[in-house]
């Protein structure tokens, strides 16, 4: 790990240029108001210094059409001796078929499989935005901040408290959805559930939304 260069914030202020915070809250989807705390490099609530994480600043990167290894050296979670030679990019290691869910933290990614966990490094992976693309492709979705679940180990679904669990009767671990997220994946999860436990699914006419509704789960005969 590097050291961030001076006036880091700063340099993201420049990036920004003539953008205003809401048209750059927009375009990352981050708020306006932590914008500018990081340009200020400090929470503007608690006077804390802050730092952005590797996942902030793939969102910036994306906002501002800037290169995100370069902004990941400035920021200093990267040094040039980092990125390899041929370009290429370092893997996470951790097979992801057999992985239920994964936190992302500042510093750490942790993998959670049943009742074990590995954790890793987030400044191990050279290009942050091609390890999303990995989660995707392998079936997860993101449910919170730093939250992504594998769709194909949900087992069962709680509508009600908007929780997953990894098993039919609900025990051991579970995770929470936000509610944005619960209802932009409803249907994917009931699809995901049934598939997972072989179970068929029973669809409802709505007249709120004049469409058709996922209701339920069925044993299929």
């Amino acid at each position: 790990m590097g050291q961030p260069i001076p006036e880091f914030g700063k340099f993201l202020e420049t990036l920004r240029g003539s953008m205003s915070l809401r048209e750059a809250a927009k375009k990352s989807g981050l708020s306006h108001a932590y914008i500018r705390d990081l340009e200020l490099e400090r929470n503007r609530s608690t006077n804390d210094k802050i730092t952005p994480s590797p996942d902030t600043l793939q969102k910036l990167s994306i906002a501002y059409s800037y290169p995100y290894t370069e902004l990941m050296i400035k920021a200093g979670h990267l040094t040039s001796n980092d990125i390899p030679k041929s370009g290429g990019s370092v893997k996470s290691n951790v097979e992801l078929s057999g992985v239920h869910y994964i936190e992302i933290a500042m510093k750490d990614i942790v993998y959670y499989m049943g009742t074990s966990t590995v954790s890793r490094n987030v400044e191990s992976l050279i290009d942050f935005s091609s390890f999303l693309d990995e989660l995707e492709e392998a079936g997860f979705r993101k449910v919170d901040a730093n939250l992504y679940v594998n769709f194909n180990h949900i087992r069962k679904y709680d509508e009600r408290r908007g929780k997953l669990y990894f098993t039919e009767d609900g025990s051991g671990s579970s995770v929470t959805l936000t509610a944005m997220r619960q209802k932009k994946y409803h249907d994917q999860i009931m699809r995901s559930t049934a598939s997972n436990t072989n179970k068929s699914l029973e669809f409802t006419l709505s007249k709120s939304t004049r469409g058709v509704v996922i209701s339920s789960l069925e044993d299929r005969a």
